[in-house]
């Protein structure tokens, strides 16, 4: 007589009191445990996935940097609110704040967050969009 459990590939499909019960139960999560002693690696590959989702610095059309500057100087002029879209190191990045200066010389605009009245400079080939409030 053939036994039942020969050719079934499925334990499930087979019943408990005919599977072996003295399976070892293995090493379970100590096999990982020399990787979690090299922490600069965890840091290479943390570093790794971050630069895969980094992107180039978007280009700006002409019209598109004009309507960016004249909203800048409208804001300025007006002390209104904006919202600063800008590219950082691989990122979008947002900031609302006042626009307390627009130093021509320097490339940059200066001004005051809203969140904890803080000083911040953003350079001008940054910047992507400017939304009034």
């Amino acid at each position: 007589m053939i036994h039942p459990i020969y050719g079934e590939t499925d334990y499930r499909k087979v019943d408990p009191k005919q599977l072996n019960r003295n399976i070892p139960k293995g090493r379970g999560m100590i096999k990982w445990a020399p990787f979690a002693t090299m922490p600069q690696q965890f840091a290479d590959v943390r570093r790794q996935i971050d630069n895969q989702n980094k992107i180039e610095r978007p280009e700006l059309s002409e019209d598109r940097l004009q309507e960016i500057n004249t909203t800048l100087h409208i804001a300025l002029a007006k002390h209104q609110d904006v919202t600063i879209d800008y590219y950082m190191d691989g990122y979008i990045q947002s900031i609302d704040m006042t626009i307390e200066k627009i130093d021509q010389w320097s490339a940059i605009i200066i001004g005051t967050t809203k969140n904890n009245n803080q000083t911040f400079f953003i350079s001008f080939i940054d910047i992507i969009n400017i939304t009034p409030h």
